[in-house]
């Protein structure tokens, strides 16, 4: 039947506020899209480069420990050491140093270097095989945890540009209070093992002590991550 225009205005008008719903919906999903972008920063500070240096130490100390220079070997683990304490505390005191990529480039600086040193240590037989490959596996599966946090915090077009691209910030890493004393505890034991054949205590009973305990606080260590998992990340949302 013919309606009037009231009738009418009863009928079209909720359509119309749902298509202007809709829209502002739309409006809305956008928007957050475009908040949750990655954060672009600029990757050269002083602590990354600072990190990087001590990657490019790694291969050098092997070589050093491989040939038996033990004396030099430890003068450049002293070096690496150094760095290591440098860009902590810039990162920490200065806030236009500190950066999402430098919260995952220097944990992965620290498991370059110790990996490059216990297998050149294993290879000295200065430090056994079972407690290298304990290591080594820890880091392997942990490396490939962040590539896999970064695949996922990284938004759409998930590009290998992207990816790769370290001025795309998308996940600030975390490390557990157990990892940060495993990780003191493995440069402990590196040091020492360094420094055995120099002073000749190759044989030592705290050394071998020292052993036990690395591969007491790598295994805890493996097992705080796998325990509290995503909250040792933390996603950035430029918003």
């Amino acid at each position: 039947r013919f309606r009037s225009g009231q009738e009418r205005f009863d009928v079209y008008f909720p359509v119309f506020q749902g298509i202007l719903a809709i829209q502002v919906s739309i409006k809305y999903v956008f928007t957050l899209n475009i908040q949750i972008t990655c954060k672009y920063e600029n990757p050269w500070t002083i602590p990354n480069i600072l990190s990087l240096a001590r990657i490019g130490l790694a291969p050098v100390l092997g070589y050093l420990i491989v040939e038996e220079n033990f004396n030099i070997a430890l003068g450049v683990f002293a070096l690496a050491g150094i760095t290591d304490l440098l860009d902590g505390f810039i990162a920490r005191n200065w806030a236009s140093q500190k950066s999402a990529l430098g919260s995952a480039l220097d944990p992965l600086a620290d498991k370059i270097l110790i990996s490059v040193l216990y297998v050149s240590l294993t290879c000295a037989s200065l430090i056994p095989v079972p407690l290298t490959t304990l290591i080594i596996l820890r880091d392997i599966v942990l490396i490939a945890a962040v590539f896999y946090v970064r695949y996922k915090t990284l938004s759409p077009p998930r590009t290998l540009s992207r990816y790769f691209n370290p001025c795309y910030a998308t996940a600030q890493l975390k490390p557990t209070f157990i990892s940060k004393m495993n990780t003191a505890v493995q440069l402990i034991l590196v040091a020492a093992s360094l420094a055995a054949p120099v002073f000749d205590y190759i044989d030592s009973i705290y050394l071998q002590t020292l052993w036990c305990i690395t591969a007491f606080t790598t295994a805890a260590s493996a097992y705080s991550y796998y325990h509290y998992g995503r909250k040792t990340v933390q996603v950035i949302n430029n918003k």
